[in-house]
């Protein structure tokens, strides 16, 4: 009896540390109020870079039309449409930014889905779960957030302050 009461004790007080764990959140409780991630201004002018690009193949480590990775047109994005450099690459950036609850995605906001087991994937969020970004499939191109290959990989969003 006594080992099945030690037992008990054991189990509760790990319960109660993963429960401690999970409850030192870095996300700000869903009552905050968050600004805008980008203007309506700011999120045309990233619309005028989406259409400027849209089409252009992808190329693995690409920063120009001639072709762009995923990061590479992030950053050229955020460098023609608001002056603006974010990190390099997709690992950098997750590094970086702040994390915005699933719920507070908003135009300007960059999107994160795990391929291949890791998140090595981004885009910008555009408003009404659409994402612009460079496919391996199909270069520069718009998507959708719920769309079939892309549903089951969203993992996170971070917002990068815009001047």
């Amino acid at each position: 009896m006594a080992s099945v009461h030690s037992r008990t004790i054991v189990v509760w007080i790990c319960l109660l540390a993963l429960t401690g764990c999970a409850s030192q959140q870095s996300l700000p409780p869903a009552s905050q109020s968050w600004s805008p991630a980008v203007s309506e201004a700011q999120a045309n002018a990233l619309w005028d870079v989406f259409q400027r690009y849209e089409g252009a193949p992808y190329r693995y480590g690409g920063t120009t039309a001639d072709g762009f990775d995923c990061s590479g047109f992030i950053n050229a994005a955020y460098q023609e449409a608001f002056g603006q450099s974010l990190p390099r690459t997709t690992s950098q950036m997750l590094r970086q930014g702040q994390p915005v609850p699933t719920h507070q995605i908003q135009p300007g906001d960059i999107v994160f889905f795990r391929i291949g087991g890791k998140e090595q994937h981004a885009g910008i969020y555009m408003g009404d779960e659409r994402f612009i970004h460079a496919s391996t499939s199909v270069g520069v191109t718009l998507s959708h957030l719920n769309g079939y290959y892309w549903a089951n990989r969203f993992t996170e969003a971070r917002r990068f302050p815009v001047d």
